[in-house]
């Protein structure tokens, strides 16, 4: 079985594979301050009420762009389940080729999110993954990733909201029963939720008119994926373990 961690800005996503299919997952937040112990201690504690010992694990892989964590979350993994983790990041095998500018700034998360995209559905293929930010990745048909796009994040711009301005509450994100919004929350959800349909389709037109891919194919990820792709024709997929698959592929070409 092989442990497979994506260590968010907001949460860690955690999955356990077995015979190459996903058969557990589980989260932690990842801004709680642990040592390696706590780390160790909590994971074979969530195995476990999963029914799997931690010892049983033949190996781990982790994903991170919170380099904070890694020193303790990598020790009690070491500790606690007698793996070597593999950490993803320059050097390892992925089947991906980066073409940008500076292939290094690109997080450990988004060569993940590509790599299963383009192993799973092939290329072109733009990878949009709405997490604490909203990522737009384009991957040719040759497996390059060959362009990004960032934006902030759903819950982001909810945060700036109900924070800056003194009368705006802190709301729970959905799809408001209509646009024509008359109260506070509805009105907020309105913008949040209505403004990301608007910019994701926005920019995967964009991005199709200036790459001239028109079979370019659009997968998305994320917690608020979901919610982005049941509102819009311009997602083909939904995928909400795209991350922990291409963890699984990542480590499969990596293990020997």
């Amino acid at each position: 079985m092989l442990l497979v961690i994506d260590v968010g800005n907001t949460n860690m996503t955690m999955g356990v594979y077995e015979g190459g299919k996903l058969a557990s997952t589980f989260r932690i937040m990842t801004k709680t301050p642990r040592t390696s112990d706590e780390y160790g201690i909590l994971i074979t504690q969530l195995l476990q009420n999963k029914g799997i010992e931690a010892m049983s694990l033949e190996g781990s892989i982790v994903a991170s762009v919170v380099p904070d964590v890694m020193h303790s979350l990598l020790g009690g993994l070491v500790r606690y389940t007698k793996t070597r983790p593999m950490n993803v990041g320059p050097g390892m095998k992925t089947g991906i080729r980066i073409i940008t500018e500076d292939p290094r700034a690109i997080g450990a998360d988004r060569i993940v999110d590509a790599v299963a995209a383009y192993e799973k559905y092939g290329g072109p293929v733009l990878v949009l993954d709405f997490g604490t930010a909203t990522t737009y990745d384009l991957i040719t048909e040759a497996g390059e990733f060959a362009a990004g796009i960032t934006a902030p994040g759903i819950r982001i711009s909810s945060e700036a909201l109900w924070t800056q301005a003194a009368k705006l509450p802190n709301i729970e994100i959905r799809k408001p029963k209509s646009i024509l919004a008359q109260e506070t929350i509805s009105s907020m959800q309105a913008g949040l939720v209505y403004g990301q349909i608007g910019q994701t389709e926005y920019i995967v037109r964009k991005v199709k008119e200036e790459s001239r891919l028109k079979d370019l194919k659009v997968v998305a990820t994320g917690g608020l994926g979901r919610l982005i792709a049941n509102e819009t024709d311009a997602i083909d997929i939904y995928d909400s373990f795209l991350t922990l698959d291409g963890l699984n592929i990542i480590y499969e070409k990596n293990r020997r």
